[in-house]
């Protein structure tokens, strides 16, 4: 009996490493917190320096296995074409601590993203996740998608399937993609909020 409780814990542990319980730090329809992060090539960005454009925030860790769903399907890849070439700033942001699993040297993070044909705006540095905490990231990926005024109109997962399978992403719901196209058609986004999946950010 006693050797159950322990195989229970530990499965229950491992479970919410990888589906943490979700408390949103921020409100939808609410102004996206202001935060100044420098980038993978030493330059440095303001959020409110894009007001008046949307952005896309992608909570990013390259060593998690859904992260690389996304990325060696090129299903994030090209959904970051997809939305700069329509004027989108996408700001991939990293906020795994010093000697955590995803934390790279900016010459290795510059490597990887030149391997992966990764197309962000910019890769964000936040080593000592402060900006992370002030959005509640909570796993990789976790996505947010900000309007033109700065407010929030999606949180959350990427997409409706929570898993590390590539096979699962052409059965998938985008989220992103679909409060995009809805915000910038002039529609309410339908789904602004869900549950984010994937590895715990590595605060």
């Amino acid at each position: 009996m006693k050797r159950w409780n322990i195989f229970l814990t530990v499965v229950f542990m491992a479970v919410a490493c990888f589906f943490p319980a979700q408390g949103w730090a921020l409100e939808v329809n609410q102004p996206a917190p202001d935060f100044v992060l420098t980038d993978s090539r030493g330059v440095e960005h303001k959020l409110s320096d894009f007001k008046g454009k949307y952005v896309v925030l992608e909570w990013t860790n390259y060593d998690c296995p859904f992260v690389r769903k996304h990325y060696d399907s090129e299903n994030m890849q090209n959904l970051q074409r997809t939305l700069t070439a329509d004027g989108v700033i996408w700001l991939s942001v990293n906020s795994s601590a010093p000697g955590k699993q995803g934390n790279f040297s900016v010459e290795e993070i510059n490597q990887k993203i030149d391997e992966q044909k990764a197309a962000p705006t910019a890769y964000l540095v936040d080593a000592d996740g402060k900006v992370g905490q002030l959005y509640g990231a909570q796993t990789t990926p976790h996505m947010f998608v900000v309007g033109p005024d700065g407010n929030i109109l999606y949180q959350g997962a990427i997409d409706s399937v929570a898993s590390t399978d590539q096979a699962d992403i052409a059965k998938a719901e985008n989220y992103v993609l679909k409060a995009y196209t809805q915000a910038k058609s002039g529609q309410a986004v339908t789904t602004g909020q869900t549950k984010s999946y994937g590895c715990s950010v590595k605060y």
